[in-house]
């Protein structure tokens, strides 16, 4: 048995030994991300390269005859429940916020919802900036639509999940993470224009490989520097509108246009605002780059965007960059970049097939000597977005 059957299996058994529920559960899986290049740029309106990875949030749901949702985390040890007609934003973060706010987000949208007891587990790190947060907001929407016989839907599920963090959680980012864990494609990447919606896969060569680095050092995005970003962001298109008002978003600035308001910016938001511009065109760059087997060329890409991570947006941190650093020196390795929003989690190497194996060793022997957490180091596979694993009788 695979490690996932092994927890899936668990998972299936859990709601009767918690709740003492008879029903066969619903249990919907849906999967964490990487995203290949293009950070910051999906609340800007921008492109994104992310994909969907072979690492899981599992939710096993049974009905109830209330209308309570009552949610327990094996993570944690943890349940929590509150009322379907009762649930309004602010709500609050923490896994179960993620949780009421998808069902918040659902009712506001005038789906009818049946209460459930649900369990929550899964194989995706937390808080790494994988995305454990939509995995969780689309498992818990695909079980609930399964148990209250609502056709699935993923980009509307996504939209709702998006508007259940920003709302209801608090954390006011754009739609890509929520996108890949419902509409993944197993072997592909998927290049999103986050102002359409509209997507189409990029293949990753065979001869490559995507290395997850998950640097121990755990994030917290809600009420943090991340809405700083998006507020930031925001601004800087507020004073660039006084110049030029058709101006959407920055995905509409060019450089010429930025260098030249600098001083109107200020510092702070000329910075931050440089780094979406010149990350915005980097994902349309390494989707050709992968399409024509260009590895170097995409590992390049990679790189700068860390660069600018660091220097001009300042989200990375001294795990990022140490992990980065040694992850470069390797042979094999083509680029290497922080993935997520940053202050802390994960990065990602694109690295030769034939060098995965030393390679994780490698970086992991060289990270744990320097920094004392608990680190990890593992490839992952292009997968595809959220499913059932059993549904509810008809």
């Amino acid at each position: 048995m695979t490690a996932r059957a092994s927890w899936t299996a668990a998972l299936e058994r859990r709601p009767a030994k918690i709740f003492g529920a008879g029903a066969r559960p619903v249990v919907a899986l849906a999967p964490g991300r990487v995203n290949l290049i293009g950070e910051h740029t999906d609340y800007n309106d921008g492109w994104v390269l992310p994909m969907a990875i072979d690492r899981h949030v599992g939710v096993a749901a049974v009905p109830r005859g209330d209308r309570v949702l009552r949610a327990h985390a094996v993570a944690f040890g943890e349940t929590r429940e509150g009322r379907l007609d009762e649930l309004a934003p602010p709500g609050g973060g923490g896994w179960f916020g993620y949780v009421a706010g998808t069902a918040w987000a659902m009712r506001e949208a005038g789906l009818e919802l049946r209460g459930a007891d649900l369990v929550v587990d899964g194989d995706l790190p937390l808080a790494a900036g994988l995305s454990s947060s939509a995995a969780l907001e689309m498992a818990t929407a695909l079980a609930l639509c399964d148990l209250a016989g609502i056709e699935w839907r993923p980009l509307e599920m996504a939209r709702l999940g998006q508007k259940g963090e920003g709302e209801y959680v608090g954390v006011r980012g754009g739609v890509m993470d929520q996108f890949t864990a419902a509409l993944g494609q197993a072997g592909s990447a998927l290049l999103l224009d986050c102002r359409s919606l509209t997507a189409r896969a990029v293949g990753i060569p065979v001869e490559a490989a995507v290395v997850v680095m998950d640097t121990g050092a755990p994030r917290s995005l809600a009420g943090s520097a991340y809405n700083d970003r998006s507020a930031s962001c925001r601004d800087a298109v507020s004073l660039l509108r006084q110049v030029r008002p058709e101006i959407r978003s920055l995905r509409d600035v060019d450089l010429e246009l930025l260098d030249g308001e600098r001083e109107r910016l200020g510092e702070k938001l000329y910075l931050r605002a440089r780094f979406v511009v010149e990350e915005t065109g980097r994902p349309l760059a390494m989707a050709a780059a992968l399409e024509s087997g260009d590895l170097r060329a995409a590992g390049t890409l990679m790189n700068a965007s860390h660069e600018g991570l660091r220097e001009l947006y300042q989200v990375s941190s001294a795990e990022l960059d140490l992990i980065t650093e040694i992850a470069r020196r390797r042979p094999g390795c083509f680029g290497a970049r922080l993935t997520g929003a940053g202050f802390g989690g994960c990065a990602i190497a694109l690295v030769a097939a034939d060098r995965v194996g030393a390679f994780v060793d490698e970086v992991g022997a060289g990270y744990g000597a320097r920094v004392s957490l608990p680190s990890a180091v593992f490839s992952v596979r292009a997968e595809g977005g959220a499913r059932l694993l059993s549904s509810a009788p008809r």
